[in-house]
């Protein structure tokens, strides 16, 4: 008889490798999502002045100091250099592996192939005030140590990977307290300031620090250069003209917003945010037909399995269905109406728009309570 037993791959071990600074008001919580789950907690700190160090030994003593030179990358790979486990795990001191995550994680460390170079996972980038995820990325989160995998970039820094590879739903959710608003866009100042020549991907990420300080004009320059290239990574691509159309839509220049908008169906299929844009677009200007024919092709796309760049989730799941109870309540179809606020009802039930609507409608398109 065959022991099976034999025949299942061991548990990998996995170091958790994280940069810090002045961390104390999360870094905690961060840690204690990941009891059980790393067998090695590496923690590089950059400068901390609060009490983030004293925290952090209460969790492990692998803590050493890194000299900032503001180089994500750099930090990174300092904090990488400094794990002895098989497989390393980062994560950033205001994230983390929620509890359903935690056994998906737990489940995979003891059944993980050894032939597996990298595994990726979701990003959960924000939540509503329900805890609902309205955006989410994808990222490489647990690497082979043995095949040394670079950081890249010193600022939005990424790990450069290659080999086999399995993606995964399993995700790290971001609950950021506060947020160093001027970090980012300072960097990438002094290189400027240095002649520094920035690659494709520096013009996008640069762009998306003007447009988050509202400096649209300049976002808008840095976008376009960006998209000149014809360098950037497709996802980073169609990005860019959502955040276009965004930039264009704040300073209402409506022509080049919605040219950006269908600039986008060029480097790929329709994407339901770009869809309920037009949606948006055209209900504003009280056109129906167009706005609900927008909005219903946005509820009909698939939604990508393994989504690298930004997923809108509101877009892909709620948003399109409650857009089409008011856009058929316009024109006095309150029974589609009633059954496309019970459809976003599905994603988001105890909003209180779902409730207004229902009983707004249920009159109007005589529907028994």
């Amino acid at each position: 008889m065959t022991d099976l037993t034999q025949c299942s791959p061991a548990a990998i071990t996995i170091s958790l490798c994280m940069i810090v600074k002045n961390e104390e008001a999360t870094i905690g919580r961060c840690l204690n999502s990941v009891q059980g789950i790393a067998d090695e907690i590496v923690i590089v700190d950059t400068g901390s002045t609060d009490k983030t160090k004293e925290i952090v030994r209460q969790f492990t003593e692998a803590l050493y100091d890194f000299e900032w030179i503001n180089d994500f990358a750099a930090a990174r790979n300092y904090a990488f250099s400094q794990a002895t486990q098989e497989y390393i795990l980062w994560l950033d001191a205001d994230d983390v592996i929620l509890p359903e995550d935690r056994e998906k994680l737990l489940h995979l460390k003891s059944t993980l192939s050894p032939e597996v170079d990298v595994v990726s996972m979701v990003y959960n980038l924000s939540l509503d005030e329900q805890g609902q995820v309205t955006c989410q990325i994808r990222r490489n989160r647990l690497v082979q140590r043995e095949k040394n995998f670079r950081w890249v970039g010193p600022v939005h820094e990424y790990l450069e990977v290659y080999g086999n590879a399995q993606h995964t739903d399993i995700a790290v959710t971001h609950l950021p307290l506060s947020h160093d608003a001027g970090r980012n866009l300072y960097i990438y100042e002094q290189r400027l300031l240095k002649g520094e020549q920035f690659s494709a991907r520096d013009l996008y990420y640069f762009a998306n620090e003007l447009k988050d300080h509202r400096l649209y004009n300049r976002a808008i320059e840095y976008y376009q250069k960006f998209l000149a290239t014809n360098q950037g990574w497709v996802v980073d691509n169609i990005d860019a003209c959502a955040k276009l159309a965004d930039c264009f839509y704040e300073l209402h220049d409506v022509d080049n917003q919605l040219k950006y908008i269908y600039l986008s169906f060029k480097y790929g299929v329709p994407r339901a945010d770009f869809c309920c844009r037009l949606g948006f677009h055209h209900l504003n200007r009280n056109q129906m037909d167009q706005a609900i024919f927008w909005y219903k092709t946005a509820t009909q796309l698939e939604a990508p399995a393994q989504a690298w760049g930004l997923t809108n989730v509101p877009c892909q799941t709620w948003l399109p269905h409650l857009q089409l109870c008011v856009c058929y309540s316009r024109v006095g179809q309150y029974g589609l109406a009633y059954q496309h606020n019970e459809m976003a009802s599905s994603f988001i039930p105890n909003d209180p728009r779902i409730h207004h609507n229902r009983n707004y409608l249920q009159t109007l398109a005589g529907i028994n309570s």
